[in-house]
């Protein structure tokens, strides 16, 4: 097997957005050699007054602390993006380099939508790992660059030895009814040509991985059927 071949993926339920009944979430990714790789981190632990849209659940301290992890053993975060329902915790993460697509750190430093949260995403430039586009991070974990969301939006692609391929769309296709090539645009946003673009890579990727799961960002009834740590997919 590979070394820092991928062998486990939790997902974790931190929150929730009650008047759309929407779950919000992280993952972590461990490897055969004992790396900790935390896709997302959630809320703020204190939600700015501003958004009231939000409701903290369980945070991801918490949901690690109770499979043995602590802030300290996350090696890495991958950062799909900074709206504040994903990039909350980033700054607990202090030994973590954050992996974020460099189109998306650009945007937000001058993009009043990630302002409420700034002390949380913006870190040390050396501890922020820019990359440019699709790329493989390690054997069975690979970033998919999936912008129309947000410029910059980054979705995952994880491949475990007994479940197969797992590819998180995050908040490329939040939830399974817009997994298809006929969305139609309402006009309701003025990147939906970027979003199509973004949700028809992803239906190609799903295809040629024949049989993956795919895991929508925000799609309750989904959620409710997938295991939630600390059970773990293998």
């Amino acid at each position: 097997m590979s070394q820092n071949a991928v062998k486990r993926l939790y997902l974790m339920q931190v929150g929730s957005m009650p008047e759309y009944q929407i779950p919000i979430v992280c993952y972590l990714v461990q490897t055969d050699d004992d790396k900790n790789i935390l896709i997302d981190t959630g809320l703020p632990a204190i939600m700015p007054e501003e958004e009231t849209d939000f409701v903290n659940g369980q945070d991801v301290i918490a949901q690690l602390a109770s499979i043995g992890i602590q802030p300290d053993d996350i090696d890495t975060v991958i950062s799909t993006h900074y709206d504040i329902d994903h990039a909350g915790r980033h700054a607990a993460f202090t030994k973590a380099q954050y992996v974020v697509q460099r189109a998306h750190h650009a945007d937000a430093a001058n993009n009043p939508r990630y302002a409420a949260i700034r002390a949380q995403w913006d870190q040390p430039i050396e501890r922020i790992r820019l990359v440019d586009g699709d790329m493989k991070l390690l054997p069975g974990l690979e970033l998919i660059e999936t912008s129309g969301h947000v410029p910059g939006h980054q979705s995952v692609l994880v491949r475990l030895p007994k479940t197969g391929a797992i590819i998180l769309t995050i908040d490329a296709v939040p939830f399974g009814a817009g997994f298809t090539r006929d969305a139609q645009d309402d006009g309701s946003n003025p990147d939906a040509e970027a979003i199509h673009a973004s949700t028809i890579k992803l239906l190609d990727l799903a295809e040629q991985e024949h049989g993956a799961l795919v895991i929508f960002g925000h799609d309750t009834e989904q959620w409710a059927t997938l295991k939630q740590a600390p059970a773990f997919y293998e």
